[in-house]
């Protein structure tokens, strides 16, 4: 995963970087540095967890710890429950992305796929009917629901569980 980086003694002669070998001479390094930087932990990441529908971030390398997706229009009912939890959610410190775009439920839920964060959130008009939030957990992509009231700390509870 990692990747060397052959150098010779590019840079080690215009340094004057040596050391004595076991005749006592004076000799420039070998240089062959190693690497493992973001992006390679990033596509290892990928490729170990990675599904059908799209990327699922472990939880300690997502960048976002959650995706909150509202099915509802701007003024509805459902739209202003979600800005609601959506601000509440910040207050739990939990990194929120919130896609309050005007495109439909498929559109919104493969990007969501797509994305990977570890859990979804879904606030539509029937979950709001039945007083619950919809909770996608993203790996294996178990579904569950919570109550309206308290949703916040119930999702950060949800969150900590997860591996």
């Amino acid at each position: 995963m990692g990747n060397i980086f052959k150098l010779g003694t590019r840079y080690s002669k215009p340094l004057d970087a040596t050391y004595l070998d076991e005749s006592a001479r004076s000799s420039s390094f070998t240089w062959a540095p190693t690497g493992f930087g973001p992006a390679r932990a990033a596509a290892a990441a990928v490729e170990q967890f990675a599904d059908e529908n799209g990327i699922s971030w472990p939880k300690a390398m997502a960048p976002f710890d959650l995706e909150l997706v509202v099915l509802g229009n701007p003024g509805s009912e459902e739209r202003a429950f979600a800005d609601g939890l959506y601000r509440e959610l910040q207050m739990t410190g939990l990194a929120t992305l919130y896609d309050d775009r005007n495109a439909g439920p498929g559109e919104k839920f493969a990007d969501a796929e797509l994305l990977g964060c570890p859990l979804r959130l879904t606030v539509g008009r029937r979950t709001l009917a039945e007083n619950q939030v919809e909770v996608q957990i993203r790996r294996g992509r178990e579904q569950r629901t919570v109550p309206i009231e308290g949703a916040a700390e119930a999702v950060v509870e949800i969150w900590r569980g997860l591996d």
